[in-house]
C-alpha cells in the first residue's frame, strides 16, 4: 500500500518528486481562474444578490423539476438502477476549475475508478459561474476517460447562470426556461433582476463537440431533474441541490422526507455539508425543520452523508441514538485548496480530535500556507516553515500529538508560533489575533483562488464507497500531482460502515 502524508513527508507530495503525467490530458492553452479579476467578482454577484434582495433558486428550481416532468422524467425523480448487490461508485467534490489542480486528480482518479459502477460530482461542476461554454474543458474532457456514467448535484457556482449549463449537460438536452413577468417597479425582486446576473449566450457547436468526448452509451446518464435518488445496489443514494444560498426549498423538503422513508440504508449527498471545520450546519427547509432532522432520524437509515462547497477532506462519526452517521466533506476534486489548520480542536455532537480525520493534515496546510504568503509578500524566508515545524506548532497550539512524526522533533521557534498564529493555526487566541491575515472567509473568498498553485503538492481529493449487503467501505484518496501518487493512489482516510 502506498504511503500517505499520515507516514511520511513523501507521501504527502513534498520534496522533489517526479511530477505527474497529468498535464498531458490538458488541453495546449488553458486559462487560469483569478479571482482577482473584478470581471469575475462581478460575474460572479448573484449569491450576494440572492441575500439581499431574496433568494429565487426555490421558484427557478420548481420551473426546471416542472420542465423535466413535463419531458417525463419520472414524478419521484428515483433512478433505479439494475447494479448487483455488491458494487462500487466514485464521488468527486468541487471540480471544474479547468487547471492543473482539476486535472492532476485525474490520473489517480481513473486508477483507483477501475470497475466501479458510476460517479457522482457533489458541488460546483464548473467554476466560476456555471457557464455552458466552459463544460468541455472542465468536465467532458478530464472525465472522457471514466467509462462509465457521471451524476451530480449543484452547487452555488452552477447556479450563477440559472442552472442552464448543468441541466443542459446532466438533465437531458433541457432547453432554457422562457422569461419571467417583469417584477413590481421598485420591489425588492425588481433592484434584484435589475442587477442580476443573466446566462451569456452559449455556443451549441461547441458543446456538442465536447459531448463528443463521453458519448460512448456506457458514460451516458441523464437526471431527472437537480435533485435525485438512486437505487443501487442494496442501498438508496440521495442528491440534494442546496442553490445559492445552502438551503432547500419546500418542494424540495417534502421531496426528500418522501425519499427517505423505509428500511433500505441511505446516504445523502449535498452541495453543502452538514458538519464542516468543527462546526453543525444543519441545512434548513423553508417550510420548517432541516435536512439533518430527516437524515437523524432512524426510521430513515441514513448511514453517510457527504457534501461538497468546502474545498477538502473531513470526517465526522456522529454517534445518534445508538448509531453512527458519518458526516462527511469531500470537497477536493480540483478546486483551490481550503485550509485545514484552521480548524480548532474538534469537540462537536460529541466527536473529538480523537474521532475526527481531515486531509490535507494541518501541518501541511500550515506549511501549504506559509510558503504562498511568502511567496505573495515577497517575505519567504520569515513566513515559510518546514513541514515537520508546520506538524508540531499545529500540534502544541491544540494540545494533541502530532500526527506525522518523522525524525527528531523540531525546535519551536518564536518566528514558527509568529507565524503560525498570524495564519490562524488552531485559532487560538494570542496576541497576534488582532493582526491576523486572512486564511478563511476573506483570503478563501478572495485571495486564495487568486493564489492558487500550479506545482505539486496540490492536496486534492477523492472517494471510493464499496458497497455490499453488509457494508459500505468508504476511503478518501489523495491526488498530489506526484507521480508516485498518480499510479498509486494513498488512502488518507477509511471506515467500514455497517449496513445491518
Amino acid at each position: 500500500m502506498a504511503e500517505s502524508s499520515r507516514d511520511t513527508v513523501e507521501g504527502a507530495g513534498w520534496g522533489t518528486a517526479e511530477r505527474g503525467t497529468y498535464r498531458q490530458l490538458m488541453p495546449p492553452k488553458v486559462q487560469k481562474l483569478s479571482w482577482l479579476d473584478p470581471r469575475t467578482l462581478w460575474a460572479a454577484r448573484n449569491g450576494v444578490l440572492a441575500s439581499w434582495f431574496g433568494d429565487p433558486t426555490g421558484r427557478t428550481r420548481g420551473r426546471w423539476v416542472a420542465q423535466r416532468e413535463a419531458a417525463g422524467a419520472p414524478a419521484d425523480k428515483v433512478i433505479r438502477r439494475d447494479d448487483p448487490d455488491r458494487f462500487s461508485f466514485m464521488v468527486l467534490g468541487d471540480t471544474g476549475e479547468g487547471d492543473e489542480p482539476q486535472y492532476a486528480v485525474v490520473p489517480g482518479f481513473l486508477e483507483t475508478a477501475r470497475g466501479t459502477a458510476f460517479s457522482v460530482i457533489a458541488s460546483d461542476v464548473i467554476y466560476p459561474v456555471g457557464s455552458t461554454d466552459d463544460y468541455g474543458t472542465k468536465f467532458f474532457r478530464p472525465y472522457r476517460d471514466y467509462r462509465a456514467p457521471i451524476y451530480a448535484v449543484p452547487g452555488n457556482h452552477d447556479w450563477y447562470e440559472g442552472l442552464g449549463g448543468f441541466m443542459r449537460v446532466f438533465c437531458g438536452d433541457a432547453p432554457p426556461l422562457p422569461p419571467e413577468p417583469a417584477p413590481r417597479p421598485l420591489s425588492r425582486a425588481w433592484w434584484r433582476a435589475l442587477l442580476w446576473h443573466r446566462p451569456r449566450p452559449a455556443d451549441g457547436q461547441r458543446l456538442r463537440a465536447a459531448e463528443e468526448l463521453r458519448a460512448a452509451p456506457a458514460q451516458q446518464a441523464v437526471q431527472p431533474g437537480p435533485y435525485w435518488a438512486i437505487d443501487a445496489g442494496p442501498v438508496r443514494i440521495i442528491g440534494i441541490d442546496t442553490g445559492l444560498l445552502g438551503t432547500l426549498d419546500a418542494e424540495q423538503g417534502a421531496w426528500l422526507r418522501e425519499v427517505a422513508r423505509g428500511p433500505r440504508p441511505k446516504v445523502l449527498v449535498t452541495g453543502s455539508p452538514l458538519y464542516v471545520d468543527g462546526e453543525h450546519h444543519p441545512c434548513a427547509i423553508e417550510d420548517g425543520g432541516t435536512v439533518d432532522d430527516v437524515v437523524r432520524d432512524p426510521a430513515h437509515r441514513f448511514v453517510a452523508a457527504i457534501g461538497g462547497d468546502i474545498h477538502n477532506y473531513q470526517r465526522y462519526p456522529v454517534d445518534v441514538d445508538g448509531r453512527t452517521i458519518q458526516y462527511v466533506v469531500s470537497g477536493g476534486g480540483g478546486a483551490f485548496m481550503h485550509a485545514t489548520h484552521t480548524i480548532p480542536r474538534v469537540s462537536v455532537a460529541n466527536v473529538t480530535e480523537r474521532d475526527f480525520r481531515c486531509y490535507p493534515l494541518r501541518g501541511d496546510s500550515l506549511a501549504f500556507y506559509s510558503r504562498l504568503y511568502g511567496r505573495r509578500l515577497r517575505l519567504p524566508r520569515f513566513f515559510a516553515l518546514t513541514e515537520a515545524e508546520a506538524t508540531a506548532v499545529v500540534a502544541e497550539r491544540l494540545g494533541v500529538p502530532p500526527v506525522r512524526t518523522q525524525g527528531p522533533p523540531p525546535r519551536i521557534t518564536r518566528r514558527i508560533r509568529l507565524v503560525a498564529s498570524l495564519l490562524g493555526a488552531g485559532r487560538r487566541p494570542d496576541r497576534a489575533a488582532r493582526l491576523r491575515l486572512p486564511v478563511r472567509k476573506i483570503y478563501t473568498r478572495v485571495f486564495s483562488p487568486g493564489s492558487a498553485t500550479y506545482s505539486p503538492p496540490f492536496f486534492k481529493s477523492f472517494l471510493r464507497l464499496d458497497v455490499t449487503p453488509e457494508a459500505v467501505r468508504l476511503r478518501c484518496f489523495a491526488a498530489t500531482g506526484n507521480r508516485a501518487q498518480e499510479a498509486d493512489p494513498p488512502v488518507e482516510d477509511e471506515v467500514t460502515i455497517p449496513l445491518g
